[in-house]
């Protein structure tokens, strides 16, 4: 079983393009939402929330893990693995380097959780990557919350995504890394207001591929899907639905569970 988790309902774009590149795969998907979210937090605090959530999903018989947030990948991807040396794990790192070798003017933004954007991470991938390119980073508080509370549509919220958004694309950004997987589902919502002057860039399907690379035995299952919470599991079906993920219904397993991780 391949096991996925995030702060919350982002990582299920990660499960989504997962489950489409495995079918017979058996998936787990566990929100840490009683911890949401990781953006504002301290990498103490989200490392212990990261090794509590896979040690959940191992002893579910989970034999890949898939840590499908960008901010716990930063914070905590190598402490897992030293905690978990028989598992591999999967992190997840904003599109820095196709942004950036695609870019024709030479200038990508990077829409980032604040976790992220102050992070030595994304500081080494943008060094490493985007050596002769102008990045510019934007710390995006709220936005991850927008997605939490599926009120993606508001109105307000937009006009102040448009307001963030102006100053690089006036400046001439011409692709807009999408560097937390909650904002892969604004991406709705952020594709009109770049239009006709840049590229979103998403990794959801790199990731899928190279879980499909590790899984091994894992890719060989039922297509069974099993759905874990820390807090208010009953919410994940229908955030599926509402997210426009409502074709993974028929992976369920059984009902949400609550994850004492």
């Amino acid at each position: 079983m391949i096991g996925v988790f995030d702060s919350g309902l982002g990582g299920l774009s990660v499960l989504a393009a997962i489950a489409e590149r495995l079918p017979d795969a058996d998936l787990a998907y566990l929100a840490d939402t009683a911890h949401v979210p990781y953006g504002n937090k301290g990498d103490d605090y989200i490392s212990a929330r990261v090794l509590a959530t896979g040690r959940f999903l191992v002893d579910q018989g989970c034999t890949l893990l898939v840590l499908a947030c960008n901010t716990a990948t930063a914070a905590a991807a190598i402490a897992l693995r030293e905690a978990l040396p028989g598992i591999p794990v999967i992190g997840i790192e904003p599109g820095v380097k196709p942004a950036a070798a695609s870019s024709c003017k030479k200038h990508i933004a990077v829409l980032a959780t604040e976790s992220t954007a102050r992070s030595e991470r994304l500081a080494r991938l943008i060094r490493e990557h985007a050596g002769s390119v102008r990045v510019d980073v934007l710390a995006c508080p709220g936005w991850a919350t927008k997605v939490e509370t599926l009120k993606l549509d508001d109105a307000d919220f937009i006009a102040s995504v448009q307001r963030h958004l102006a100053p690089v694309l006036d400046a001439g950004a011409d692709r807009i890394v999408l560097g937390c997987t909650h904002y892969s589902f604004l991406a709705p919502q952020l594709a009109p207001i770049v239009a006709g002057r840049a590229t979103l860039v998403d990794v959801a399907d790199a990731v899928a591929r190279q879980c499909e690379r590790l899984a091994g035995p894992a890719a060989r299952g039922q297509g069974r899907l099993a759905l874990w919470a820390t807090a208010h599991p009953e919410r994940l079906p229908a955030a599926l639905s509402a997210l426009g993920l409502q074709h993974l219904h028929a992976r369920l397993s059984g009902p949400a569970g609550r994850a004492a991780a």
